[in-house]
């Protein structure tokens, strides 16, 4: 077994564990953040990496709450933004090590802005620098961003939620319940994938979601970047709409997820034609038709706009099992740091001639 698939498997475990860590009992940092929040004018909200990717699953439940924030990824706010007064910057961060993460810390607390960390690691420069620092007790992954990457997401949502005045005890039910049910469906999802033809190594790979599910295609591209060694792309389902489908080729793989809620029939009509134009099209969602797609994967009933807190698991397991077809070694990297602490090149310095 893969480290990759190991940590895939405890996920379910570690998102019960965070959000038993935020409601008992009712962790001081959940509510100085949520209070530092209500009394901003202008909230932040980023990360970089995967932590970027929770943030924007988690950004579509403070915008549906009426509490507006500016998303940017942090080295694009790091070079180019500058804080009003009155503002609060939440920052995801894994490791909180890397080298915008440590930087932007330190400019947002320079221009008066209150910090929240919301972070893996407890002794990370963010910590330190974060007025408010909430510090998940999980234990870190191998390589590749599961656990870090999904209770980050969770972390977020629920302070959003707090913010809202709706992280109470039926939200805690009902996220608790989709996430045990989710952990009962892995055996039946790995089954799927098992004998699937859409696993096909070498296939180009696009990714479309909406909403609080759109983080979820962004990790899903990561994943098959960093673990699969492929190319991939991901957007908003509407924004493919827009010019992007031109490409659609015979044998291309299509990964959609699919709102509970929202568009839901015109997402599905999307799926269905991507199949006549020839691509092969995996769904991820709630009450899905039969049929819809070449390969499905049917959730758990959860909240649509926390879909996000499952969604993610059979697209984690599909990049699993494709990594090993295709080949390669999803479980070390080739060229990435686990940790970026530089901002030049890509190449250790000795390799690319520069000083060490």
């Amino acid at each position: 077994m893969t480290h990759f698939l190991r940590d895939i498997l405890r996920q379910p475990d570690e998102l019960q564990r965070t959000i038993e860590y935020l409601c008992r009992p009712r962790l001081p940092a959940l509510g100085a953040a949520a209070a530092a929040i209500r009394d901003a004018q202008h909230i932040y909200l980023t990360g970089i990496g995967s932590s970027w990717h929770a943030a924007l699953n988690a950004g579509a439940l403070f915008h549906q709450t009426a509490r507006p924030v500016y998303m940017q990824d942090a080295a694009e706010l790091l070079q180019f933004a500058t804080f009003p007064k009155n503002s609060v910057i939440i920052i995801l961060s894994r490791s909180g090590k890397s080298v915008e993460i440590v930087q932007l810390a330190a400019k947002a607390h320079a221009a008066g802005t209150t910090v929240i960390g919301i972070t893996n690691a407890p002794d990370g420069p963010l910590v330190k620098e974060a007025h408010t620092a909430i510090v998940l007790p999980i234990a870190f992954d191998h390589a590749i961003s599961v656990n870090t990457y999904s209770t980050l997401a969770a972390a977020t949502g629920i302070l959003a939620s707090q913010v809202a005045g709706s992280f109470d005890s039926k939200l805690i039910s009902v996220l608790s319940q989709s996430i045990g049910d989710a952990a009962r469906a892995i055996p039946r999802w790995q089954q799927q994938i098992e004998t699937s033809a859409w696993l096909a190594p070498g296939s180009v790979s696009y990714f479309l979601a909406r909403g609080s599910s759109l983080g979820s295609c962004y990790e899903a591209r990561l994943m098959w970047e960093e673990g699969v060694k492929s190319p991939a792309t991901a957007m908003g389902t509407g924004s493919f709409r827009h010019g992007p489908q031109e490409i659609i080729a015979k044998d291309f793989r299509f990964g959609m997820w699919i709102d509970g809620a929202r568009m839901r029939e015109q997402d599905l009509a999307v799926a269905r034609d991507l199949r006549k134009l020839g691509a092969s099209v995996m769904l991820m969602g709630q009450n899905l038709p039969a049929d819809a797609g070449d390969l499905e994967f049917q959730l758990p009933a959860i909240s649509p706009d926390w879909q996000f807190l499952i969604d993610i698991i059979p697209a984690q397991l599909v990049a699993e099992r494709l990594s090993r077809l295709s080949g390669v070694d999803c479980d070390s990297f080739r060229l990435c740091s686990f940790i970026v602490e530089d901002e030049s090149g890509l190449l250790p310095k000795q390799a690319s001639g520069g000083k060490p």
